[in-house]
């Protein structure tokens, strides 16, 4: 390991700095570097990085690796100032992090650390984002004329709040989000209905595939600073889909669940309501902390399961955390996804003793869409537009119909 490359002369040029209060602090971090850049790196303090980052030596780094943990909280501001300098001589940052507070992570990669490894370093870990940092930059995705946002910013609606929750993996929470969105936007009328489809699912997030939409940077810009946003930088964000469903898609690259606060999330279904009629929010089967912000934003909140024991024991655990919290159960609507056919007479009971042991209702109960369902979210294509007759397509039709004539009914009530 080269040391106090500041005030030495190396016959090989520095590559590469870690940055820290005390790199004994992190031992395995010390065995990564010199198994990727044998002797091409150093190591300084805070203080030091702060003038060496300002020498012509500088220069020729490629990466500072900011080692840092809990403890060094207290330094953010140190810590940002030295980001802010390396990116400014187009030296790239990466984060090696141990329980740092997801805001202050939040915070770093908003100016501009390219990269986050937590610590312990998993095995292959800083080799990857190393590669990752050396690899081109890819060209932006191009957006086509047919997926560039259409609606201006309106400000004046009052949306509806349908947040959809798969609380089993693979139970079709994604294709029903999608597929209500898109009936939602086609009922017609005079206006049309306004509808968004947010994709709350920050890592696995699949709107975007199952609509064949790209995913943007201006995602994570917007998430990044939602104290800032308006609305005209909300719907700039959106994309179209045939002109008729604006969707905020998943970020290009995947993000920790809690790099969102319940304060950005708010902001965010708030803007989405002021300007659309109806608000489809596609959330992560893992429940949040803002879980709750979104649940106390609802007008109905779906939970989609299947006839089976995990879907039956993940359902108790849901509905017991909320009680415990003294969240609005009653916002609940149970989905039951690939319901036995009418003729199914076990299949019809097993369905009755789980609602009956679970004490939930399962009035709605969609059936199997079977290969068609798989083969519309291959294409990017909504089942209506792939397989009009299929019977789940119609099935989301009729909760469409009927949300729709609900919302009518009582907005006229009103």
């Amino acid at each position: 390991m080269a040391s106090n490359v500041a005030v030495q002369s190396d016959p090989d040029p520095i590559v590469a700095c870690t940055v820290c209060r005390d790199i004994q602090n992190f031992d395995l971090l010390i065995e990564d570097m010199e198994t990727e850049l044998g002797e091409g790196w150093g190591d300084l303090g805070f203080a030091d990085a702060a003038v060496f980052l300002d020498q012509p030596d500088a220069d020729h780094l490629e990466f500072i690796a900011i080692a840092m943990d809990e403890d060094d909280e207290s330094n953010v501001t140190t810590i940002a100032a030295l980001i802010k300098t390396a990116v400014a001589r187009d030296i790239k940052v990466v984060v090696i992090a141990e329980e740092v507070s997801p805001m202050v992570l939040h915070q770093l990669l908003r100016l501009g650390a390219k990269e986050f490894v937590p610590y312990p370093l998993p095995e292959g870990a800083l080799h990857e984002a190393i590669d990752r940092l050396r690899a081109p930059v890819p060209a932006a995705p191009v957006v086509s004329d047919d997926h560039q946002p259409k609606l201006k910013s309106k400000g004046d609606c009052d949306g509806v709040v349908m947040p959809v929750h798969g609380l089993s993996g693979g139970v079709g929470a994604t294709t029903f989000a999608v597929n209500l969105a898109w009936e939602l936007a086609n009922l017609g009328g005079d206006p049309a209905p306004r509808v968004c489809i947010l994709d709350f699912d920050l890592q696995y997030g699949s709107v975007g595939t199952y609509l064949d939409l790209p995913r943007r940077d201006a995602v994570f810009e917007l998430l990044s600073d939602t104290e800032q946003m308006d609305s005209d930088s909300f719907m700039q964000a959106l994309l179209s889909f045939n002109d008729k469903l604006s969707v905020l898609t998943a970020p290009a690259d995947m993000l920790p669940l809690d790099i969102l606060n319940a304060e950005d999330i708010e902001r965010v279904i708030e803007m989405a309501r002021a300007n659309f009629d109806y608000v489809i929010i596609d959330m992560p089967s893992t429940v949040v902390q803002w879980t709750e912000t979104v649940l106390n934003a609802a007008h109905v909140y779906f939970a989609l399961i299947e006839l089976d024991m995990r879907s039956a024991q993940n359902t108790l655990r849901l509905v017991r955390a909320l009680k415990a919290e003294d969240l609005p159960t009653d916002k609940l609507r149970f989905i039951l996804n690939r319901a036995p056919k009418f003729t199914d007479l076990n299949g019809k009971s097993r369905v009755k003793r789980l609602a009956e042991s679970l004490d939930i209702s399962l009035d709605v109960q969609l059936p199997d869409g079977a290969r068609q369902v798989l083969e519309a979210c291959d294409h990017g294509l909504p089942l209506a537009e792939s397989a009009k007759k299929n019977p789940l397509r119609k099935e989301i039709h009729k909760i469409a119909v009927s949300a729709h004539d609900l919302n009518r009914a009582q907005a006229k009530a009103g």
